[in-house]
């Protein structure tokens, strides 16, 4: 093959490669719809409705069931963690935690974790991960369950980013999956994305919560 078109080919699949890294970080940062509405795109100015949280039942870390009818007539607010992981999640939990005392004074602010890695996040999993930073198992929920009804969840009804294949129970690594806190109403519609990593974000986040206090 002539050189120059070797140089060429190569820089081609040098693109191609740029191309697909770009747009999986894009994916993981906006989520698997940032491009169908405007459901992705981050408020800056008040609180906007998003659509609503679908119906669930998962297990808490205590061992009963949380269904969506639990959390109606609460506001809260919603992450996606696994235990494992050593990435973005302890950064999410120690805001999380953080929230839990912001909000110490005001019960219908509820905060709720949920596990991304169910297989090895249990109930005594998530009990233990909990403790860790003095959850407060009334104010503070961390949920799992089957990976199928997770994913839907997380895909489908909060149109975040997630790996959904399974990790070997022997496998080590990271499972990607959106950084973004959730902001839901009493009516279970969501009203806010907010990116854990930024600052500003979460201040917004606190007005918004604010906001809906009021209202």
């Amino acid at each position: 093959m002539d050189p120059s078109k070797s140089k060429f080919l190569l820089l081609g699949f040098a693109v191609v490669g740029i191309g697909v890294v770009l747009g999986t970080a894009l994916w993981l940062r906006l989520g698997p719809h940032a491009q169908s509405g405007p459901g992705m795109v981050e408020s800056t100015e008040g609180v906007n409705p998003y659509g609503s949280v679908p119906d669930f039942s998962l297990t808490e870390r205590s061992g009963r069931a949380v269904s969506l009818a639990e959390l109606r007539g609460k506001i809260w607010i919603a992450d996606f963690i696994y235990t494992s992981c050593t990435d973005t999640c302890p950064l999410q939990t120690a805001l999380m935690a953080d929230l839990v005392d912001h909000y110490v004074s005001k019960p219908g602010v509820q905060l709720v974790s949920i596990s991304v890695d169910p297989e090895r996040d249990t109930p005594k999993v998530l009990a233990q991960y909990a403790d860790k930073y003095q959850a407060d198992p009334s104010r503070w929920y961390f949920l799992t369950g089957p990976r199928d009804q997770i994913m839907h969840l997380i895909q489908q009804g909060f149109h975040l980013a997630v790996m959904s294949a399974p990790f070997d129970t022997d496998a080590s690594g990271t499972i990607p999956h959106s950084p973004r806190f959730v902001l839901v109403d009493k009516e279970a519609r969501i009203r806010g994305y907010y990116d854990s990593r930024e600052p500003e974000s979460l201040a917004r986040l606190k007005n918004d919560v604010d906001a809906l206090l009021k209202g």
